[in-house]
């Protein structure tokens, strides 16, 4: 049965919330005691992955002193999670998962080895870096294992740090399920990560991310960086905080379907900036990419941390929702976002007291199923969010654009069987806080037509075509219509070759 609460029930749920945080700081009175974690499929990957993930920041990286990260890996599991993130990027993420994995006999090789176990989890980690082979030091990117670290050293560093030594090594029969390209932010990022991917070349003075990553999820060499032809890795991901339209682009480059999953910022004060929801979301669903939600809390910004990158243990938020804002529709609201297999959140502490424990009451709060809540409850969410600095918590984000006209409009004329036709062709336009709903189609400034937006998956553009057989000029341009109505028209379309 899906649960539709009308917003007389979200103002009680808040009130109830309220009385019950004023019984003890950091309380939050949700259910907890979760049994048997939900789980969804994580698109093409055909992971089954519980619903809430375990983040790789927080107390995982910025640890403060009465904290024990590898006690909050250790909990997590045992509690059933079973998507792992972490990050070269990360500080000391991926050897706190490794100190967790020993403990828990997870490393291949090592005594007490539990391959089913090992294989029951689904370990995310990532590399900044946009080249696995020379590069432009402009959009290289960046490691913490050094300044001469390229893609395929990010990679085997966290092998080491997650499965081995810590220095290099790792055991045979040790893979990251999925290694992704963190944080692409601009056009040119994409175009260095593509680098290389049509026609490998081990001679090639640059090799783009992607290629190489192709030979270590393939066990190939065609790059001539996998000289062992290793199979390190079983998928490919990208991730984003910023754009949509850097996003878009990625996937819709993505001719050979690499990219099997994308780990992106969304929470409830995303349409107010120019929101991923409307814009790049859709364009994965209809890929079939698993979708991983982060920064469902803003990074904290929604609560006790400035909206800005952490950079200490300080900034590390320990408490459970707050009166004018509990944690729990904000999980819900991630998770109701089409498309979303899994939500990534960052743990500060736990605690066995699980009304304070975030990591029960993340879980909790994250059994729910995508269809769970309506639009209006959505919308409901979004005004309790703006309780939060008035929205102002996606720092992360590009600001809010306006509905976007269609873009790339050509106008091209062809003679068929005697007839002559007028073809129009342009790429998608941007959403703004409502989705797209069709393009209007107008010549010599009167309605010509509508063609119904979809999800633009590859660089191939809508089209519109009509016969026509009227003197004079004819002037076409194309108009964006949204669900509330607001119009973006094109400039007039240009001329392209028949």
């Amino acid at each position: 049965m899906v649960k539709h609460l009308s917003r007389r029930q979200f103002l009680r749920t808040s009130a109830a919330f309220a009385a019950c945080t004023a019984i003890g700081a950091n309380i939050n009175c949700g259910k907890v005691g979760v049994g048997k974690p939900m789980t969804r499929t994580l698109g093409r990957t055909g992971y089954q992955v519980t619903t809430l993930g375990l983040g790789g920041q927080a107390s995982l990286q910025w640890t403060p002193s009465d904290v024990d990260p590898v006690n909050i890996i250790i909990k997590a599991i045992n509690q059933g999670i079973n998507y792992l993130d972490t990050s070269n990027v990360y500080g000391s993420s991926q050897a706190n998962y490794g100190k967790a994995f020993r403990a828990l006999g997870l490393v291949p090789g090592q005594p007490g080895y539990d391959e089913a176990k090992r294989h029951s989890l689904h370990l995310a980690s990532k590399t900044f870096l946009r080249y696995a082979k020379g590069g432009n030091p402009q959009n290289r990117g960046f490691s913490e294992g050094g300044p001469n670290f390229l893609a395929v050293d990010d990679l085997k560093r966290s092998l080491s740090l997650a499965f081995g030594d810590g220095k290099g090594n790792y055991p045979e029969g040790a893979y990251i399920d999925i290694f992704q390209i963190h944080s692409l932010m601009n056009m040119a990022e994409v175009d260095a990560i593509y680098e290389g991917l049509d026609k490998p070349d081990p001679k090639a003075e640059n090799i783009g991310v992607l290629a190489a990553l192709l030979d270590y999820r393939d066990g190939t060499n065609l790059t001539g960086l996998n000289p062992k032809e290793e199979k390190l890795i079983r998928h490919i991901g990208i991730t984003g905080h910023q754009s949509s339209p850097v996003m878009m682009e990625c996937l819709q480059r993505d001719e050979k379907e690499i990219i099997d999953t994308m780990l992106i910022a969304i929470n409830a004060n995303d349409r107010r900036y120019q929101n991923h929801q409307y814009n790049a979301i859709p364009v994965a669903k209809a890929r079939n990419v698993g979708m991983i939600a982060m920064k469902v809390f803003a990074d904290g910004a929604m609560y006790t941390k400035e909206p800005r990158w952490s950079r200490t243990p300080e900034d590390v938020v320990r408490v459970v929702g707050t009166p004018e804002l509990p944690s729990r529709p904000l999980v819900e609201y991630a998770l109701s976002t089409p498309g979303i297999g899994t939500a990534i959140i960052g743990t500060g502490h736990i605690d066995r007291d699980e009304r304070k424990c975030q990591l029960m009451q993340n879980m909790s709060a994250a059994q729910i199923r995508e269809d769970s809540l309506s639009q209006t409850d959505r919308e409901e969410i979004e005004t309790m969010a703006y309780a939060a600095r008035e929205g102002q918590t996606n720092y992360y984000q590009d600001k809010k654009q306006p509905l976007g006209p269609p873009r790339e409009v050509k106008q091209s004329i062809a003679n068929r069987n005697g007839n002559r036709v007028v073809r129009l062709t342009w790429q998608t336009a941007y959403a703004a806080d409502d989705p797209i709903e069709y393009y209007e189609i107008r010549r010599n400034d009167q309605p010509a037509g509508q063609v119904r937006h979809q999800p633009q998956t590859t660089k191939a553009p809508f089209s519109f075509e009509e016969p026509f057989k009227e003197a004079g000029p004819l002037n076409y341009s194309v108009v964006t219509v949204d669900r509330a109505g607001k119009r973006s028209a094109s400039e007039p379309a240009t001329e392209a070759p028949a």
